[in-house]
């Protein structure tokens, strides 16, 4: 038997796995409390991905041996595949009960701790692990990994350092390493690491995707597109590439394989598979069906082990209603812009106000007048989701409100660890959050019709006029400027559209270009972003027909200038169906009218509920003729664009649209409304004020 059992391990170490299998059952049926071979063949069966029938094994032969701390080690390790953390986690404190100085166990303990979401225990362990063996490289990057998850990445890069010091060849802390420099937001420094851990594992899809997303913050978007396309090439399924790769093909306006593109997303989204951020789906989709979907798939996929901190206990209701804003654009943003005065309105006699400020900590003009008007301006940006839901409910927030959902810098999971009693979805994400932690979406009724509502995992708070609300302190420039200061012909109709480009379509475009042909004499104005993507643009033109020089590409200015250049515009044309939304208000603030589709979705229907609070709705269409035939006539009739120029002009200052103390009233009501009701002990419901 002794030489059979040492064939059996040969062939193990040489990766001969089946004959290996073979030998030891062959012994195994002689010998069936054989310990070291039961233990082989859990290992052997570990190997082979066959979890269960390892566990089977193991199992067997520590009934014959069970303070062998090796096996409970590895039965730990296999019970770890199956996701039965809290079993594996007993059989590591086992293994480690029976040999204290065990390494490993200690490191494969804490990896099932982080699972179950302590991440603290699972911090003390990989301590434990590195004292015991100090050049023990995983622990390291296991440490490194917490401490970014905890939202402490220089910390985390100390770590990633030590780990790669002792193993210069270590490619997953270069990656790591590469992850805590792109949450510091150095992308430059980002990317070598992304390269060096390429280097040394040139099949590393993780590493030229996260490489991707870092030359896609420094607008370095082709050379972002080349590293998603290698990526996909060695990982197809990796999660989320496919729709970031499309996402940033559209900030080009590449549209080479766009309905394809489109095909693909659909299918697999309808498979369940998370093959993009909700962010994208929404602003290619005219469904809400699809998003709603979309939302639910990455919130299961990121938050599925994410626990609450457990119900928030009823308390005496306090003088004042306690309102926490949470954000990471309490900065010169488009979001701030819009939210500015309806935070100095708000009435402070009857509500406290406290801002959560989750983004870079950088002071600027409008970051210091939105803490001013705050009870309490509070930067979390260093704090975990659980430590900024526990301050909240230290604090004694009676609603929170995210102004993010899925865009960019969110933090979803202080939602999802319950921060609150009461918590919204308003304003910053164009969608439902596809959740059960949040319990309403601030809407209108243009934006959500009520055969809507099954699409939307929130209760609708719906208010009057618009959901929008905007800031009529802004104010625009008075700076004079003229056509041929952004290359505008003199005598041209300028039709516009300041969207951004990932917003722009095939087949918009396409119309866009009919009417530059049907209209003598006529512009696009546009904003420039990206050479590369005017560059397409320009010949997407050409292939229409156009000369490449009717389409003009603006520089960016500061908010006030860029508002007034608006007046240098005869009509501002929309896309679809991500339509425009603060571009919208900007527009109409400026007094430029614009033409809009509506479609099905809330991305799709933002500048017509913004419309109708200005009593333009005529300015609406439903369809791409109609589209099409109202931005024609509007273009080719001068004294309809000057009636509806100046029914806007009179409208600017009489209808609600622009009302902020208005605003303010309504929406406040929405929140003494749902309190009232949580206070009651009443069900959430859809709530109409």
């Amino acid at each position: 038997m002794h030489s059979k059992f040492e064939s059996a391990i040969s062939l193990f170490q040489s990766g001969q796995l089946t004959k290996a299998n073979k030998i030891c059952s062959e012994i195994l049926k002689d010998e069936p409390n054989n310990f070291e071979i039961l233990h082989l063949l859990g290992i052997i069966s570990f190997q082979e991905k066959k979890y269960d029938l390892s566990v089977e094994y193991i199992k067997k032969a520590l009934k014959i041996n069970p303070e062998q701390g090796e096996a409970n080690n590895n039965l730990g390790i296999a019970l770890k595949e199956l996701k039965k953390f809290e079993k594996a986690s007993e059989s590591f404190n086992k293994a480690i009960k029976i040999d204290s100085n065990f390494a490993e166990a200690y490191n494969n303990l804490g990896i099932v701790l982080k699972e179950l979401n302590q991440i603290d225990s699972a911090i003390d362990n990989w301590k434990k692990s590195i004292k015991i063996k100090p050049d023990y490289v995983h622990a390291y990057n296991n440490l490194g990994n917490a401490l970014l998850e905890q939202k402490n990445p220089k910390s985390a890069i100390d770590y990633y350092d030590k780990a790669i010091l002792i193993d210069s060849k270590f490619y997953e802390a270069y990656f790591n390493h590469g992850n805590a420099l792109q949450e510091l937001g150095l992308f430059e420094d980002a990317i070598k690491s992304y390269e060096k851990a390429i280097n040394i594992k040139s099949d590393y899809a993780e590493a030229y995707y996260y490489k991707g997303n870092s030359l896609r913050e420094i607008k370095l978007i082709e050379k972002a597109i080349e590293n998603y396309e290698k990526a996909f090439k060695i990982n197809p399924n990796l999660n989320n590439l496919f729709g970031s790769l499309v996402f940033a093909k559209h900030c080009l306006c590449d549209w080479k394989f766009y309905e394809k593109d489109l095909e693909i997303l659909e299918k697999e989204i309808l498979k369940n598979k998370n093959i993009s951020k909700p962010f994208t789906i929404l602003s290619i989709f005219d469904s809400s069906p699809l998003q709603r979907i979309s939302a639910e798939i990455n919130v299961k996929d990121k938050f599925q082990n994410t626990k609450s901190l457990g119900p928030i206990l009823k308390r005496e209701p306090s003088k004042k209603i306690r309102l926490g804003y949470y954000s990471s654009d309490f900065r010169n943003h488009a979001m701030s812009y819009l939210l500015a005065g309806l935070f100095e309105l708000h009435d402070k006699s009857k509500f406290e106000l406290i801002a959560f400020s989750f983004g870079p900590e950088k002071k600027d003009e409008m970051t210091e007048r939105i803490a001013s008007t705050f009870d309490k301006f509070i930067e979390t940006n260093s704090k975990t989701d659980k430590e900024i839901a526990k301050l909240s409910r230290d604090l004694k927030i009676d609603i929170a409100i995210d102004l993010m959902g899925f865009t960019k810098s969110n933090r979803f999971g202080i939602f999802v660890e319950r921060c609150a009693p009461i918590q919204i979805n308003y304003l910053g994400y164009p969608g439902t959050s596809g959740s059960n932690c949040i319990d309403y979406i601030i809407a209108d009724k243009i934006l959500i019709p009520k055969e809507n509502q099954i699409y939307y995992s929130e209760k609708i708070i719906y208010l009057p006029d618009t959901y929008q609300v905007r800031d009529s302190s802004q104010k625009i420039s008075n700076k004079i400027f003229k056509r041929e200061d952004f290359g505008l012909p003199k005598n041209s109709f300028v039709f516009c559209c300041f969207n951004k480009h990932y917003k722009f379509t095939p087949s918009v475009f396409e119309i866009w270009m009919r009417l530059l042909k049907k209209v003598n004499n006529s512009v696009l104005w546009m904003l420039d972003d990206n050479n590369k993507t005017s560059e397409n643009l320009k010949n997407e033109a050409i292939k229409k027909g156009i000369d490449s020089n009717r389409l003009i590409f603006a520089k960016r200015l500061p908010v006030d200038e860029h508002l007034s250049r608006h007046k240098l515009a005869d009509l501002f044309i929309d896309t679809f169906p991500y339509c425009a939304h603060t571009t919208c208000s900007d527009a109409l603030w400026s007094c430029l009218p614009i033409v809009t589709r509506m479609g099905q979705s809330f991305e799709s229907r933002v500048a017509g509920s913004i419309l109708s609070a200005i009593d333009l709705s005529e300015l609406i269409s439903h369809t791409e003729k109609e589209y099409e035939d109202l931005a024609l006539k509007l273009a080719t009739n001068s004294e309809k664009l000057s009636e509806i120029r100046n029914k806007l002009k009179i409208n600017r200052n009489t209808k609600p649209l622009f009302n902020t103390s208005l605003y303010t009233k309504n929406i406040e009501s929405a929140y003494k409304t749902i309190y009232e009701k949580y206070l009651n002990k009443l069900p959430i419901e859809n709530i109409e004020i």
